[in-house]
This record gives C-alpha cells, sequence and structure tokens, in this order.
C-alpha cells in the first residue's frame, strides 16, 4: 500500500465533521458535550469547523459515546 500524500496546510482533507447537525438533533451544546468528553470548547471548536488536523482514536471514541453515534455519522468524506 502507498502511503498518502502529504497535506500542506492550505489543503483540504476532504472530511467533513458533522458535529453541528449531531449536536442539534440532540438538542446539545458544544459546552456540554465539552464537559461530558473532557475536551476544551477551543479543540471541539476546531473540530467542528472542519479545521482538525488530526484527532485522537480516545477523543473521537468519547464524542461518538456521548453522541450516541458511530464514527461514520460524525466524520463523512465529502466527493
Amino acid at each position: 500500500m502507498a502511503p498518502a500524500p502529504a497535506i500542506s496546510d492550505d489543503d483540504e482533507t476532504g472530511i467533513h465533521c458533522r458535529l453541528d447537525e449531531l449536536l442539534d438533533e440532540r438538542g446539545m451544546t458544544l459546552t456540554r458535550l465539552s464537559e461530558l468528553v473532557g475536551v476544551s470548547l477551543v479543540n471541539l471548536s476546531v473540530l467542528k469547523n472542519d479545521r482538525a488536523r488530526a484527532i485522537r482514536f480516545s477523543t473521537l471514541r468519547a464524542i461518538c459515546e456521548a453522541l450516541e453515534c458511530e464514527v461514520g455519522e460524525l466524520l463523512v468524506v465529502e466527493r
């Protein structure tokens, strides 16, 4: 398997985080999610606005557990 091409700071990853939609569907605020998962509002905002370059699996799991969703509902590949 060939390595993935490097992504520069100007490139889009093509991955969209549906955090806003999932929070809205559940009637939950970003502040409440931050409290539940132990991640700062700033870091969740970076993720929510598709500016994150990486996410720890433990954080991803905690978010999915708090939102009662699967990873594929939270992160989608835009084509």
